[in-house]
């Protein structure tokens, strides 16, 4: 008879769910404050360890992010690896999660059609506001290693927290919410490497502030044989 399949006989890797997870940013263009929050201590990815607000594409993303437009330049960066659909999935999960695990909206003055369409969409209408694609650039992708049970292809944005309106507040997956200096979120705050690459990607364009660019490379990191390659797409 043979043996069901489980995460400890598996044959082939699990593959990535798409994610999306976004560098908020704030400050001096030296030395920024970032959001960020602990994951719970029992969670089953990453427990304890402090993240940017960010989950997993819903199946509903694509249908609610087909009604606006996102940066041509972020379009053309995402599409290089998945159809423009996936990729204003992308960015609606990342507005999303933001608003879902920190309580602020990425937002701009306007309305948004179809309130009643999700809890999100109830929100921006209670606020007198629109999803604003417009405030997130795609700065980053990482994959989870082959041999994790649970891995996510993760594309990471950055935003300046001036489109962002509403309160902080605490949530069912981050907590210890906040604004910390980057310098002292190094130094002090229990972070993942690959947290740290896309802090130092997201600092390194705030500090330089380059003009947009649909052309500009993005940095991958991947796993191979237990070694971290990253590479340029």
């Amino acid at each position: 008879m043979s043996k069901p399949t489980t995460p400890e006989n598996r044959k082939f890797p699990v593959r990535p769910r798409d994610a999306s997870s976004v560098v908020v940013l704030r400050g001096s263009r030296d030395n920024p404050d970032v959001l960020l929050g602990r994951r719970r201590r029992n969670a089953r990815f990453m427990p304890g360890i402090y993240v940017f607000p960010g989950g997993r594409v819903d199946r509903g993303d694509a249908a609610q992010a087909a009604s606006w437009e996102m940066r041509d330049d972020v379009l053309e960066k995402l599409s290089r690896h998945c159809p423009p659909r996936r990729a204003r999935a992308l960015v609606w999960a990342a507005i999303r999660e933001t608003w879902e695990e920190t309580g602020l909206l990425i937002a701009m003055p306007g309305q948004i059609a179809d309130a009643g369409r999700s809890p999100l969409h109830a929100a921006y209408a209670a606020a007198g506001l629109a999803p604003h694609a417009g405030g997130l650039d795609y700065i980053f992708r990482a994959i989870t290693p082959a041999n994790s049970q649970i891995r996510f292809n993760t594309r990471f944005f950055l935003a300046n927290a001036k489109t962002t309106r509403g309160q902080l507040r605490r949530s069912g997956e981050l907590e210890n919410i906040g604004w910390r200096p980057v310098s002292e979120a190094i130094d002090d705050l229990d972070l993942r490497g690959v947290t740290r690459m896309a802090l130092g990607e997201a600092t390194a364009l705030w500090r330089d502030n380059p003009p947009r660019d649909p052309s500009r490379r993005v940095k991958r990191l991947t796993n191979r044989k237990n070694l971290s390659l990253v590479t340029c797409e």
